[in-house]
C-alpha cells in the first residue's frame, strides 16, 4: 500500500519498531501515514508477520533482528520496544550491546517498574537514552492484522522518565506520540504502576475470572445466550491476549495484589450484606459508586494521570464588535455551592440543594466529602442530595484529597479538618500548589491545630488529627472571607466562643448558611462569633445565580452602545455587590427587580443598559465586595473616559494568578495604558486593539479578555482557557447567546 497521506514533516530519521503486535504495528502505521519518519522499520522473528506488515503498508522495511540495522542508527533515530512485558529485558540487552547512546529508546509495556529495574541491571544505571512509556490504548484484538492508524487518537500515553533521562530523548518520544494523535502525560513510575493496577490490570483479571467461572458451569450455553449488554461490555476484555496479561500479572504483582486484596475485602462485605439483607449497606455502596463514577466521568478522567506534556490547550478566538443583548441566567453561586456541600455533609439528615454549580471547583469539594464517607446523590441538573453524617461522622479518606484549582475548598476544609480525629492531606493542581496557605495555617495553629505545609507555606497541606482545638478571638490582618470561614468552621470543634474580626466587610455566606442549618452565629459590627459543641440540622438550599459570573455580562452591557441584558435570579448579598456599586459609580445604568430572600440570601433580577463610562478612584471599602470581579472591571475601566485607580487590593496578587499583573500585561498588549502598583492598578481608558493575551490558566482572566473583544478594533486570541470550566461550564454558550462572536480552538 503506497503512503499517500503524509501530513507532517518528518521528526525522525528512522522509526524502528521491535515487535509488530497491535500496539507496535499500529504505531508504525500511524507514523508512516502521518509522515513522522523518513523510514519505518519493523523487526519480528516471524517472516509471515513481516510479510504482512509490508503488504499492508505498515512498514517500509523489514528485518529479523536489531543487529541487522543497529550500525545504521544514530541521533534522530528511535527504537520502540513493542514485545511482551517479560521479554523486554531480552531486547534491552540487545540495545545495550548494539546501540549508540545517541539513539533514542522507548517501550510500550503496561508495567514500568519491571522495565526500569531491568534497564538499571543491564546498563549499570538508568540509561539517559531510555524513555519508558505506556500507551493507554488497545482492543481485545491482537497481532499485525489488527493494526489501525487511529488507535492512539485522543488516548493518553504515559511517559515515566527518571531523573537521568535526557531531555532531548524525552522530547523526541513525546513528539512521536503527539504526532499520532495521543495526549502525552508524564508520571512517576511507581504511581503509574499503582494506578494502572487499579484501573486497567484488575478489571482484566476480574473479567477473565468471571468468564472462566461461568464457562465452567454446566449450563454455560444458556448463561452466555441470555447475557445482557453490560455483561458483554465488561467481559469483552477477557478476549485479550493471554500472554500479554500473564506477563503483566507477574511484572506488576505487588501493586496488583494490594488492590486485589482491597476488592476481595469489599466483596466479602457485600456478600455478608446480601446474605444478611442489609439494605442500607447495599444502598450506600451502590449510590456512592454510581455518583462517584459519574463525577469521575465528567471531571477527573482528564486529570487523573497528572502532568500533561502535550495536553490539548483550549484557546478562545474572539471576533471584534458585536452586541450585548439577552435575558439569561448564569450558573449557581460557587461560594454557596462549596458551603452547601460542606455544611450539608456535617448536618444530621438529608440536605437537598438546587441550583448547585456543576463546575470543577465545587465538584472537587463534593468529591472530597465522598472520599470521607458521605453519600451524595447527583449532581443532576443542579440538584444534589447530601446524606449528612453529623459534625463527628466523617471518615478518614484512603488517599490525599485532591481539590484541583479551588482555593475556597482547601482553605475552608483546613478549618473543618483541623478538628477531626484522623489525619488528612490536601493537594491540588499546579496553580493551587503555588498559592499561600499561611493565612489559614497560622490562625489554626493558634487554635491548637497541627498543619504542615510545603516550603514557602503552600500546598500540599498535611493536617494531623486528634488535636484539641481551643477557641480564639482572631483579628484578621487582611480582609478574606476564606480565612474568616476557615476559623469559624474550626470553631465548631472547640469548647467556647470563637470570634473573627475583619478589617473590612467580606462575603458572609458561611454565617448565613450556618444559621440556615440551625447553628447560632452572631454578628456585631465587624465581628462574627460562634460557640462550639452544637449541631447542624439538614435543610433545603436554593443556590442563586453567581454574581461573579453575572459580572462578565454586566460589563458586556456596560461597554457596548445600545446594549441591554437581564440577568435572572442573581444573588445580591450585600457583601458581594461591589461590582454593582462600582459600575453604577462609573455611570452604568443598573436596575434590580423581583427582589426576594431565598434561604436567608437576597436574590434579584439585574438589568444592565449601556451608558458612557467615566474613570473613577475605586473606594477601598468596595474592594472586598468585588474582589473576584476586578479582572472584568478592569475591562470596563479600559472603555471609560479618563483614569481609573484601584488601591488596597493586594489579595489580587495571590489568586489563581497574579491578577493585577496578568490583566495589566494583557491590557498593554491590547493598547491600553495600564500601570500595576503593589496593591492595585491605574488604567487610562482608550481604544482596545487586537492581539494575543495569556490567561495564565486563570478562568476570570480568560473570561475578562473575551468580554473585551466587544470593544476591540480587531480579533483577540485568549490563550489557555481550559480552567474556565472551574467556575463557569457554559460560559461560551451564554457569551454567544448575548452576541459575542467566540470560537474554540485546540493548541
Amino acid at each position: 500500500m503506497p503512503n499517500n497521506s503524509q501530513q507532517s514533516a518528518p521528526i525522525l530519521n528512522r522509526l524502528v519498531v521491535i515487535g509488530l503486535g497491535l500496539i507496535g504495528s499500529s504505531l508504525a502505521l500511524a507514523a508512516r501515514e502521518q509522515g513522522l519518519a523518513k523510514q519505518v522499520v519493523g523487526i519480528s522473528r516471524r517472516d509471515s508477520t513481516l510479510e504482512l506488515a509490508l503488504e499492508m503498508g505498515i512498514i517500509d522495511r523489514s528485518e529479523q533482528s536489531l543487529e541487522a540495522i543497529a550500525a545504521e542508527l544514530g541521533a534522530g533515530d528511535l527504537v520502540v520496544i513493542g514485545v511482551p512485558t517479560l521479554t523486554v529485558p531480552t531486547v534491552l540487552k540487545d540495545c545495550h550491546r548494539l546501540l549508540a547512546s545517541d539513539v533514542t529508546i522507548t517501550d510500550v509495556a503496561s508495567v514500568k517498574g519491571s522495565v526500569i529495574s531491568a534497564a538499571i541491571e543491564i546498563y549499570g544505571s538508568m540509561p539517559s537514552q531510555l524513555v519508558p512509556g505506556h500507551p493507554i490504548a488497545g482492543s481485545e484484538k491482537s497481532g499485525v492484522t489488527a493494526a489501525t492508524a487511529n488507535l492512539f487518537a485522543d488516548h493518553r500515553v504515559i511517559l515515566t522518565p527518571e531523573a537521568s533521562t535526557d531531555s532531548n530523548h524525552l522530547k523526541l518520544v513525546g513528539d512521536l506520540w503527539a504526532g499520532v494523535g495521543a495526549i502525552v502525560t508524564a508520571m512517576d513510575m511507581r504511581e503509574h504502576d499503582e494506578i494502572l493496577a487499579a484501573t486497567s490490570h484488575l478489571p482484566h483479571f476480574l473479567a477473565y475470572s468471571l468468564v472462566d467461572t461461568l464457562a465452567a458451569k454446566g449450563d454455560n450455553r444458556e448463561i452466555f445466550r441470555y447475557a445482557a449488554g453490560g455483561f458483554r461490555d465488561f467481559t469483552r476484555i477477557a478476549a485479550s491476549d493471554p500472554v500479554m496479561w500473564r506477563d503483566i500479572a507477574l511484572a506488576n504483582k505487588d501493586a496488583i495484589l494490594v488492590i486485589l486484596d482491597q476488592v476481595m475485602d469489599n466483596f466479602n462485605q457485600m456478600r455478608a450484606a446480601i446474605e444478611g439483607g442489609d439494605q442500607d449497606y447495599l444502598m450506600d455502596v451502590f449510590t456512592r459508586a454510581r455518583d462517584a463514577r459519574n463525577h469521575f466521568g465528567k471531571i477527573l478522567d482528564s486529570k487523573a494521570l497528572n502532568s500533561p506534556m502535550t495536553e490539548k490547550t483550549i484557546n478562545y478566538r474572539v471576533a471584534p464588535g458585536g452586541n450585548a443583548q439577552g435575558d439569561i441566567r448564569v450558573p449557581g453561586d460557587k461560594s454557596m455551592s462549596h458551603r452547601s456541600i460542606m455544611l450539608g455533609s456535617l448536618a444530621s439528615g438529608m440536605t437537598e440543594v438546587t441550583g448547585f454549580l456543576e463546575g470543577e471547583d465545587s465538584l472537587a469539594t463534593l468529591q472530597a466529602f465522598r472520599d470521607m464517607g458521605v453519600i451524595i446523590e447527583g449532581p443532576e441538573q443542579g440538584r444534589v442530595a447530601i446524606h449528612g453524617v453529623g459534625l463527628h461522622g466523617l471518615k478518614a479518606p484512603s488517599k490525599p484529597l485532591y481539590l484541583g484549582n479551588s482555593g475556597t475548598s482547601i482553605r475552608l476544609l483546613s478549618g473543618l479538618l483541623a478538628g477531626q480525629s484522623f489525619d488528612t492531606e490536601l493537594t491540588g493542581d499546579s496553580s493551587l500548589s503555588g498559592r499561600p496557605m499561611g493565612r489559614v495555617a497560622n490562625p489554626l495553629a493558634e487554635m491548637g491545630a497541627v498543619i504542615e505545609t510545603a516550603t514557602g507555606g503552600t500546598p500540599p497541606l498535611k493536617i494531623k488529627g486528634g488535636q484539641t482545638l481551643k477557641p480564639i478571638n482572631y483579628a484578621m490582618p487582611m480582609a478574606s472571607a476564606q480565612v474568616k470561614s476557615c476559623v469559624l468552621l474550626a470553631g465548631l470543634y472547640t469548647q467556647g466562643q470563637t470570634s473573627v474580626v475583619e478589617p473590612a466587610p467580606t462575603r458572609d455566606h458561611t454565617e448565613r448558611m450556618l444559621r440556615g442549618f440551625g447553628y447560632s452565629v452572631t454578628t456585631d459590627g465587624s465581628t462574627a462569633s460562634l460557640s462550639g459543641g452544637g449541631s447542624l440540622t439538614a435543610t433545603r438550599i436554593d443556590v442563586p445565580a453567581d454574581i461573579s459570573s453575572a459580572a462578565f455580562f454586566m460589563v458586556a452591557a456596560a461597554i457596548v452602545p445600545d446594549s441591554d441584558i437581564i440577568l435572572r435570579h442573581v444573588g445580591v448579598n450585600p457583601t458581594r455587590v461591589g461590582v454593582i456599586n462600582i459600575l453604577r459609580q462609573m455611570g452604568t445604568s443598573i436596575e434590580l427587580s423581583n427582589e426576594i430572600e431565598v434561604g436567608g440570601e437576597p436574590v434579584a433580577d439585574i438589568r444592565v443598559r449601556y451608558a458612557p463610562l467615566k474613570g473613577i478612584t475605586i473606594p477601598e471599602g468596595q474592594v472586598p465586595l468585588a474582589i473576584d470581579e476586578f479582572p472584568v472591571l478592569f475591562v470596563a475601566a479600559s472603555c471609560a473616559e479618563g483614569e481609573t485607580v484601584l488601591t488596597g487590593a493586594e489579595e489580587l496578587r495571590v489568586k489563581e494568578s497574579d491578577r493585577i499583573q496578568s490583566m495589566a500585561d494583557g491590557l498593554v498588549t491590547l493598547g491600553i495604558h495600564a500601570q500595576p502598583t503593589s496593591d492595585g492598578i491605574r488604567i487610562v481608558g482608550g481604544q482596545l486593539g487586537s492581539g494575543t493575551v495569556a490567561s495564565h490558566d486563570d478562568h476570570r482572566i480568560a473570561m475578562a479578555f473575551t468580554i473585551a473583544a466587544l470593544r476591540a478594533s480587531g480579533e483577540i486570541l485568549v490563550e489557555d482557557c481550559n480552567n474556565v470550566a472551574t467556575s463557569f461550564p457554559d460560559f461560551v454558550g451564554l457569551a454567544q447567546q448575548v452576541g459575542i462572536s467566540i470560537s474554540l480552538e485546540s493548541a
